[in-house]
Formats: structure tokens, C-alpha cells, sequence
């Protein structure tokens, strides 16, 4: 997000996050940090126990090598043993290379997400 919160800022959220069925997950090439994201649990009443991927994000040297691809699919499994039936997820409208990828993995758009600030 362009550094658009402070380190302080983020340390309160991810703090709450992590009360709120979040769990954050590092993408390792050996003893090498290439990626990041998080976890959302839920239960939505059109989607039954569900699982968000929230800001997946694969350090820019190691895209396009289907390390993404391996990511999901771990995902997938560790959601599905977790009792989730359903992944869902958000994507910025400006992220298009997210969005080929999202509908390559099976994910199909449902709707629109709105944000207001209050």
C-alpha cells in the first residue's frame, strides 16, 4: 500500500488482526523470506466456514514462476483442514495482473467491494 501507514499504526492493527481469526503466513525459498499474506476466517452465511487470502503478495523476482500457483494450492488444503468450504478474496481494481490470475485459479466474481471512511 505505498507505505501509507506507519510502522506504529500497522503494529496496532496486525495486533487486533491477530484477535480476529487472522493468521499471517511468510513464503520461504530456503532460509529466504520471497513472500507474504494473510489468512481471514469466517462464517458467511451465503458461503458457510470460509477463508479470505488477504494481501498475497510474491517478492517481484519470483513472479511468473508459479510460486503463486504452489502457494494457493497449500492454501487450499490447509483451509480445507481447517473445515472451510469456501475461499473468497479481494482484489484492487487496478491489480490486473491478480485479477488473471484469481480467475486462472477457479475464483469467480461475485460482486463489487465498497469501502467509506468514517
Amino acid at each position: 500500500m505505498n507505505n501509507q501507514f506507519s510502522d506504529q499504526i500497522l503494529i496496532e492493527r496486525f495486533g487486533e488482526m491477530f484477535d480476529q481469526n487472522y493468521e499471517c503466513w511468510g513464503v520461504y525459498l530456503g532460509e529466504e523470506r520471497i513472500g507474504i499474506f494473510g489468512l481471514w476466517f469466517m462464517t458467511r452465511h451465503y458461503a458457510g466456514r470460509s477463508c479470505e487470502p488477504d494481501h498475497v503478495y510474491i517478492d517481484d523476482g519470483y513472479r511468473g514462476k508459479g510460486i503463486g500457483k504452489k502457494v494457493f494450492a497449500w492454501i487450499y488444503e490447509y483451509t480445507k483442514s481447517k473445515g472451510c468450504v469456501m475461499s473468497e478474496l479481494n482484489s484492487y481494481v487496478v491489480n490486473y495482473p491478480s485479477h488473471k490470475f484469481y480467475l486462472n485459479e477457479g475464483y469467480e466474481i461475485w460482486g463489487h467491494h465498497f469501502v467509506k471512511r468514517l
